[in-house]
C-alpha cells in the first residue's frame, strides 16, 4: 500500500468512526426510531449519501461494531488450540467481559443503560439484531461443518452453532433485564459471566437430563 493510500484509508475510517459516533450520540438522546439519517448526517457534518456510502441502512449505524465482534468469534474457535473442543473456546469468548460490559467508567456504565433502553424501545433494532444473530449462527455453523467434514446434509454442525448462539442470545436478554432493573458495573459484568459459566455448563454435559418431566403434569398435584 502507498502512503496515499494509506492516508485515505485512514481518513476514511475516520469519517465512519465520526458518522458512527454522531450516530450513537443522537440515538441516546432522542431514541433509534425518532432519529433520521439527515440529521445523523448534518451532525456529522457529512452529506446524506456520504452516510449511505458508509452505512447502507439506518440499522447499519447503531449496529456499526458487531462485524468485529462476529470475526473475534470466529477467530476464537477457529485458532483455538489443539485439543481444545470449539465449546471450549467459545465459552472462553463469551466469558470474557468486552466493550461496555467490561466498562466501569461512570461515562461508559451509563451509555450501556442508554443504548440497552434505545434498543428495547425499538422494534426496527431488535428486529435487524435477531438477523445478525441469524448470520453469526450461520457463518459459525459454516465454519464447524469445515473443521469437522461434515457432509451438506449433516445437520450436527447447525445444532452445535445454533446452541451456542443460543447462549449468547440468552445472555445479551439476561444482561438487558439487569441493566433496565438498574444493575450496573461490575456486578453487571459478574452477573452475566456466571450466567454464562452455567450455559456452558449445561452444553457441555448435554440436554439429556435437563427438565425431565416429573410423573405429574405441570400445574396438577
Amino acid at each position: 500500500m502507498t502512503q496515499g493510500q494509506g492516508l485515505r484509508e485512514r481518513k476514511k475510517e475516520r469519517t465512519r468512526r465520526e458518522i458512527a459516533a454522531a450516530a450513537r450520540r443522537l440515538f441516546g438522546e432522542r431514541g433509534f426510531d425518532a432519529v433520521t439519517v439527515a440529521e445523523v448526517a448534518a451532525a456529522a457534518d457529512v452529506s446524506e449519501a456520504t452516510v449511505f456510502n458508509y452505512f447502507p441502512t439506518k440499522e447499519d449505524l447503531f449496529y456499526s461494531g458487531l462485524e468485529a465482534f462476529e470475526e473475534m468469534l470466529l477467530d476464537a474457535v477457529r485458532e483455538r488450540p489443539p485439543g481444545e473442543s470449539a465449546l471450549a473456546a467459545f465459552g472462553r469468548f463469551i466469558t470474557e467481559p468486552r466493550g461496555l460490559l467490561a466498562a466501569t467508567e461512570p461515562e461508559a456504565v451509563e451509555r450501556l443503560a442508554a443504548t440497552t433502553r434505545v434498543i428495547e424501545e425499538s422494534p426496527a433494532l431488535l428486529a435487524r439484531e435477531q438477523r445478525i444473530l441469524a448470520g453469526f449462527t450461520d457463518s459459525l455453523a459454516e465454519l464447524l461443518g469445515e473443521e469437522s467434514g461434515a457432509g451438506p446434509e449433516d445437520v450436527d454442525p447447525w445444532v452445535a452453532a445454533n446452541a451456542m448462539i443460543g447462549v449468547h442470545r440468552a445472555l445479551l436478554g439476561y444482561a438487558r433485564r439487569q441493566v433496565l432493573e438498574g444493575t450496573r458495573n461490575p456486578l453487571l459484568a459478574r452477573r452475566v459471566r456466571a450466567q454464562a459459566k452455567r450455559a456452558l455448563v449445561t452444553l457441555e454435559r448435554g440436554l439429556g437430563d435437563y427438565a425431565v418431566r416429573g410423573t405429574s403434569s405441570p400445574g396438577r398435584p
